[in-house]
């Protein structure tokens, strides 16, 4: 067996190499993997969405380190530092987590089984409450959410004057807490 490394012996197989990298990698742009370039209006839109409609800052902050906006709302996750990748963070988001605070942004979540299998029957069973979401978000909603996240808070480390004028596009009164 040749090593993938190995140089092709043949231009027939040097052309199949050409022709399977680059089938991989339509395939990871198609999937939205990690060659799929983010538009900056979707990022826009996934802030939006993150501030406004989701209202996920209420419970993980403005930034998204887990230091919530509102004392009333459940302790959220310091998303700088998840290591959910963009499935499990995308399950998340619909599906949120039973027994916690997390609520479901997908309106049909627990109706038929596409939530970790359970529906919510399951859930009133286990007396797992699942927290109402302020708001519903379609799928595309959440893709845009996403986008906005691995652009601009999973894995970005904690929050400082940088990253935060970064994170809002100029210079905000917000970052006048980091020192510069």
């Amino acid at each position: 067996m040749r090593d993938i490394h190995e140089r092709p012996q043949t231009r027939q197989g040097m052309w199949r190499a050409v022709f399977t990298s680059a089938a991989f990698a339509a395939a990871l742009l198609a999937l939205g993997g990690p060659l799929a370039a983010q538009d900056a209006s979707d990022i826009a839109e996934g802030a939006r969405i993150f501030h406004q409609k989701g209202n996920c800052q209420s419970c993980h902050g403005w930034a998204g380190d887990g230091r919530k906006m509102d004392s009333q709302m459940p302790d959220g996750a310091n998303l700088r530092e998840t290591r959910l990748d963009r499935a499990a963070l995308i399950m998340t988001i619909k599906c949120g987590i039973p027994g916690t605070g997390m609520p479901p942004f997908d309106r049909l979540a627990y109706s038929d089984g596409r939530c970790y299998g359970l529906k919510q029957a399951d859930l009133n069973r286990s007396g797992k409450r699942m927290s109402d979401p302020p708001a519903t978000l379609q799928n595309r909603e959440i893709e845009f959410l996403a986008d906005f996240m691995f652009a601009k808070v999973v894995g970005k480390g904690p929050m400082d004057h940088k990253k935060c004028i970064e994170f809002w596009g100029s210079e905000s009164e917000t970052c006048s807490e980091f020192p510069k």
